[in-house]
C-alpha cells in the first residue's frame, strides 16, 4: 500500500474511532435530537446560512464514513429546515457523502481485490457496465442492502463516477422526500397526544407503504426497458402458447385449457417428451423385466430347487415399445386436442415475446411456457464420438444386446441401466471419476447399491479419469488413468449417462436474448418468468431438479402465474421434492440427508430403523434396507427422509405427506398401519425415535406408581 492510501486509510480509521470513543452517536439520536430541538430552532433562525452549512456539512462526513446515524438526521432535516429545503440539503449531502464513500472504497481497495479475484470480478463488471445505471437505481429506490454497504460495493466495480453519482441522487430522492416529510411532522411534536396527529400518521403510512410503492415503480421501469422496441398486438390469438410436450408442457396445457384459456401446444418430435418416449416408462419397463431374470438366480432363498427364464434381448427391447404404445394415447394429440389444447406438430420458432412462428405460420399469443426439456449430455473426451456413444435416449433402439457394454457415469441413470443390462447378461463395466456411485445420497445408502451392482457382477472402475477413446487391433479401448497409472478399458459398446443439458436452442430463445444459468438451464426468477414477464419456462428447461414430478409441479405455478399474474402471483416451492433412484435396493429421498444438512449448517438427529427387523421384509425374503429419518434435535419435526429397500418410492409417500403439511413422527406413530406391510417400516422408524425421547423422569414417577399398586 502506497502512501497516500495509507494516510487516507488512516485518517478513516481515526474518525470512525473517536466517533465511537467519544460516544459521539448518542449526538445523532432522535431523543437527543427532540431534547435539543428548540435549541437547534434558535440557533438557525438567528443564523440558517452557518446553521445549514454545519449541518450540511456533518452529513456529508457521516455519510462518506458510514456512520451510524444518517436517518436521524433526514428526519431532524424536515423538523428544522423544513420540506422543501430540508430536502434540498440532504439529497445533495447524502448523494454527495456516498460519493466520497464510493471514491474511497474504489482507491484503497479495487486494485488489490482486482489482482487477488480478478476472474471473478470479471462476470460482476460485464453485467455492471451492462445494467450498471439501472441496478444501483433498484438498490436505491428498494434498499435490499444499507446503503453504506451499497457505497462501499460499487466503488469495487467499473461504474463510473458521475453515473454513480446522478443515479442514487435519483434513486434516493423519493425515499428522502418520505423521510423529510415525516421530519416535518416529529418536529411538531409538544406532547404525547401529537402521536396521534393526522400528519404524522400520514408520514408514518408513506414510510410503511413506500417499499411497495418503489417495488411497482421498479417493475413498471424494467417492463418498459424490457419491451422497449417490441410490438405488442392489439389483439392475441391465443392465452398461451406452451413449447414442448414433455411432463411440464403437457401439464401446463392441460391446467390452462381446464382454466378454459385459449392455448396452443406446439411439439416438434413426439408427444410426452423424454419421460414417455425415452426416459422414465422406457427404463422401468426394462428394469421390471430384468428384475424378474435376477429373482429367477435367487429362488433358493425362498425354498425352491431351481427355476430357469429363456428369453432373447430384442423381444425385451420389444416389450419396452409395447409398454410405451400403451402409455401413448395418455398422451396423444386425441386426448389434449379433446381436452381443448390446440396441438400443432412442428418446430416453434419464437419471434418476440408475443410471436411464435410454427410450420410457416405466427400465433399472437398473450403468453409463452417454454418447456423444451434437457437431453443426454456428451463428455469431451477425446474420440468419444467416433465410438457412435448410445445414450438414455437412443439406448431402445437396441435389439442386439451387447457382450461388453461400457457405461460411463455414476448418477441415477447410469446405475439403473448398468443394472438392467447386467442383469440381462451383457458384462457391464462402469467407469466414473469420482470416488463413489449416487454421490449425493449418503455414503453408507450409496454403498448399498454399489455393494449390490458388484456382487451382481458388475466390473466398477472408480476414480478413473477419462483421458481418450481409441480403436486397436478391432477392438474399443478406454484409456484412463487410475492411481497414477495408464489403464486400458476394452468394451463392444459404449452407453453414456453422464448427465443431462437443458434444450435452449433452436426455438428462439436467442431472439429474446434470455440469461442462462451457469449449467446452460434458462434463467428464471421465483415465479418462473423469464427476463421478460409473460415468458415463462418449467420443467428440465430451468429446473434444477430434473424429475418428471418436479416439471409438473413447476408447470403448475407456470401456468397460473401466467393466466393470472396480474391479480395473483405464487411463487414456485422446492421445499418438499421427493426423488428416487430405481436400482435394487430403490433409493428414495425427500428432504435433507446428512449430506446436505452439513452443508446447509442444520443441526439434526438422526433415526434409523433396518428393514432385517420387519416381518414382511423377512418373509419375502427382502430384508435389506433401512429407513433414515433427520428430525429437529429434541422434537419430532421431520427435517428429510431417505429410504433404501424394496419399494421405496411407495414408503416414501407417507413422509412427503407428513412433511408437506407439517406433521411429525408422532402422528406417523399414531397412525395405524396394515400388518404385515413394508409401510410398517415407517411407523417403526417412528417408534424408534420415540424410544429415545421417553421422558425419563416422568417414566420414574409412573414406575413408583405401579410399584404402590402392586402394594409395595
Amino acid at each position: 500500500m502506497n502512501l497516500k492510501k495509507a494516510l487516507l486509510l488512516s485518517a478513516v480509521v481515526v474518525l470512525i474511532a473517536l466517533f465511537f470513543t467519544f460516544d459521539l452517536h448518542q449526538l445523532l439520536s432522535l431523543e437527543y435530537f427532540k431534547q435539543h430541538q428548540s435549541d437547534f430552532m434558535r440557533s438557525f433562525e438567528q443564523n440558517p446560512l452557518l446553521t445549514g452549512g454545519g449541518f450540511f456539512l456533518i452529513y456529508v462526513l457521516v455519510t462518506a464514513l458510514s456512520l451510524p446515524g444518517a436517518a436521524v438526521m433526514t428526519l431532524a432535516a424536515g423538523a428544522l429546515f423544513g420540506f422543501g429545503w430540508g430536502l434540498i440539503l440532504v439529497s445533495f449531502a447524502s448523494t454527495i457523502g456516498a460519493t466520497l464513500a464510493f471514491l474511497c472504497s474504489r482507491f484503497l481497495f479495487r486494485n488489490v481485490l482486482e489482482q487477488r479475484f480478478g476472474k471473478q470480478l470479471q462476470s460482476i463488471n460485464a453485467g455492471i457496465e451492462r445494467d450498471g445505471a439501472f441496478y444501483l437505481f433498484t438498490l436505491r429506490l428498494v434498499p435490499l442492502f444499507p446503503f453504506f454497504v451499497i457505497n462501499l460495493v460499487m466503488g469495487l466495480t467499473h461504474l463510473r463516477t458521475v453515473t454513480f453519482y446522478w443515479v442514487s441522487q435519483l434513486g434516493m430522492l423519493l425515499g428522502t422526500m418520505v423521510y423529510v416529510n415525516a421530519g416535518t411532522q416529529l418536529g411538531q411534536i409538544d406532547s404525547l397526544s401529537g402521536i396521534l396527529s393526522p400528519g404524522l400518521i400520514i408520514s408514518f403510512c408513506l414510510l410503511g407503504i413506500f417499499p411497495l410503492i418503489a417495488k411497482q415503480i421498479i417493475a413498471f421501469i424494467q417492463r418498459s426497458k424490457v419491451y422497449q422496441g417490441v410490438e405488442k398486438p392489439a389483439k392475441f390469438d391465443t392465452n398461451m402458447v406452451v413449447i414442448g410436450a414433455g411432463s411440464a408442457g403437457l401439464v401446463s396445457a392441460y391446467i390452462a385449457a381446464a382454466a378454459k384459456a385459449k392455448v396452443s401446444l406446439i411439439e416438434k418430435h413426439k408427444m410426452g417428451g423424454d419421460c414417455l418416449n425415452t426416459g422414465c416408462v422406457p427404463s422401468k419397463a426394462l428394469i421390471r423385466s430384468a428384475r424378474f431374470v435376477q429373482e429367477t438366480r435367487e429362488v433358493e432363498s425362498l425354498g425352491l430347487k431351481s427355476a430357469s427364464v429363456e428369453f432373447e434381448f430384442a423381444d425385451v427391447m420389444e416389450r419396452v415399445q409395447r409398454v410405451i404404445k400403451t402409455v401413448e394415447p395418455h398422451d396423444s394429440v386425441e386426448r389434449y386436442t379433446g381436452l381443448g389444447v390446440d396441438c400443432i406438430q412442428g418446430a416453434a420458432k419464437i419471434l418476440s415475446p408475443y410471436r411464435v412462428e410454427v410450420n410457416g405460420e405466427q400465433i399472437t399469443t398473450r403468453n409463452i411456457v417454454i418447456a423444451t426439456g434437457a437431453r443426454p449430455a456428451i463428455p469431451p473426451i477425446k474420440n468419444i464420438e467416433a465410438m457412435e456413444p448410445l445414450t438414455s435416449d437412443t439406448v431402445w433402439n437396441l435389439r442386439e444386446q451387447p457382450k461388453r457394454l461400457l457405461i460411463l457415469g455414476g448418477g441415477p441413470i447410469g446405475c439403473e441401466l448398468t443394472q438392467a443390462f447386467a442383469r440381462l447378461g451383457s458384462q457391464v463395466i462402469q467407469v466414473l471419476r469420482g470416488p463413489r456411485l449416487l454421490p449425493k445420497e449418503d455414503p453408507e445408502i450409496a454403498a448399498r447399491v454399489q455393494n449390490r451392482l458388484v456382487a451382481e457382477g458388475v466390473d466398477l472402475r472408480l476414480n478413473h479419469k477419462m483421458i481418450e477413446f481409441v480403436e486397436r487391433d478391432g477392438q474399443k479401448l478406454l484409456l484412463c488413468e487410475h492411481d497414477g497409472e495408464n489403464v486400458e478399458v476394452a468394451f463392444d459398446q459404449l452407453l453414456v449417462a453422464t448427465g443431462r443439458k437443458a434444450n435452449v436452442e433452436g426455438f428462439g430463445a436467442e431472439t429474446l436474448d434470455l440469461a442462462l444459468t451457469p449449467d446452460g438451464r434458462i434463467e428464471v426468477n421465483e415465479f418462473l418468468q423469464t427476463r421478460f414477464p409473460n415468458v415463462f419456462a418449467c420443467g428440465d428447461v430451468c429446473s434444477p431438479y430434473q424429475f418428471t414430478h418436479s416439471a409438473a409441479h413447476q408447470a403448475w405455478y407456470a401456468v397460473v402465474n401466467a393466466l393470472l399474474g396480474g391479480i395473483k402471483r405464487f411463487k414456485v416451492d422446492y421445499s418438499i421434492i421427493p426423488a428416487a433412484t430405481f436400482t435394487e435396493p430403490e433409493i428414495a429421498r425427500v428432504g435433507y440427508n446428512e449430506l446436505e444438512a452439513k452443508a446447509a449448517g442444520i443441526d439434526y438427529e438422526v433415526t434409523e430403523f433396518d428393514l432385517e427387523e420387519l416381518d414382511r421384509a423377512i418373509a419375502d425374503e427382502s430384508a435389506s434396507g433401512m429407513v433414515k429419518v433427520l428430525t429437529v434435535p429434541g422434537k419430532d419435526k421431520i427435517l428429510g427422509v431417505t429410504i433404501a429397500g424394496p419399494h421405496s418410492g411407495e414408503l416414501l409417500s407417507e413422509f412427503t405427506l407428513a412433511m408437506r403439511h407439517g406433521l411429525g413422527l408422532n402422528k406417523i406413530l399414531g397412525t395405524i398401519h396394515i400388518y404385515p406391510t413394508l409401510s410398517e417400516a415407517n411407523k417403526y422408524a417412528a417408534g424408534q425415535w420415540k424410544r429415545k425421547h421417553v421422558p425419563e423422569k416422568l417414566m420414574g414417577y409412573l414406575e413408583r406408581f405401579h410399584r404402590w399398586r402392586r402394594g409395595h
